[in-house]
């Protein structure tokens, strides 16, 4: 029975850093991808597992409620409830667990809120998922220090986004010339933003 805590403890000496190498391996962990669990339940409710583990909350079609229990996500026949919308707002969700989103179909929604993993390679990431480049409407991206201009701009490949919010993005250094970029590819596309000038 020692021998957990002995691992936990062992695992927080091996860097400087102590709880915060933990809490990073611990979000890794999180983030794995369960092929055999995909086939099992589904893309939706796979997805949806790794989401609220993670700490966001998914709402599924049909539902004007957010779930945010894990244990309180609905049941039924497989592929039964479909994501429609994700609220990433401070989660721990990272680039390595976006494989969940690929056989997403009807999400139209997502909000990547003081997410402290969401970085460019996160962004290029979603951007490139078939799925996604058909259904994704409407985009939330705030306070995501890791993510700059080339994050942004890699959303030009969502073709159907109509709605981009920016907000608190440091590393936005040349935000007229990545908004343009994006409207050039997406004529559609209403960027709001709330950004310091550059």
């Amino acid at each position: 029975m020692l021998l957990l805590p002995r691992a936990v403890t062992s695992a927080c000496r091996r860097a400087d850093g102590g709880r915060r190498y933990f809490w990073g391996w611990l979000n890794a962990v999180f983030n794995k991808v369960d092929h055999d669990r995909i086939r099992a339940v589904g893309p939706d409710r796979a997805a949806a597992e790794w989401l609220l583990r993670c700490g966001a909350k998914v709402r599924f079609q049909g539902f004007d409620r957010w779930h945010l229990d894990y244990n309180a996500l609905p049941t039924g026949p497989l592929g039964r409830y479909k994501i429609q919308a994700i609220d990433a707002t401070e989660s721990c969700i990272m680039v390595r667990g976006f494989e969940h989103l690929e056989g997403l179909e009807h999400l139209e929604e997502i909000k990547l809120c003081r997410c402290m993993y969401i970085q460019d390679a996160c962004l290029e990431r979603l951007s490139s998922i078939q799925n996604l480049q058909q259904s994704l409407f409407m985009m939330e991206l705030v306070s995501c220090g890791n993510v700059t201009d080339k994050g942004v701009v890699a959303l030009h490949r969502l073709r159907n986004l109509e709605y981009l919010f920016l907000s608190d993005l440091p590393g936005i250094k040349d935000r007229q010339a990545t908004v343009d970029r994006l409207q050039r590819a997406l004529p559609r596309l209403d960027v709001s933003l709330d950004l310091d000038p550059s």
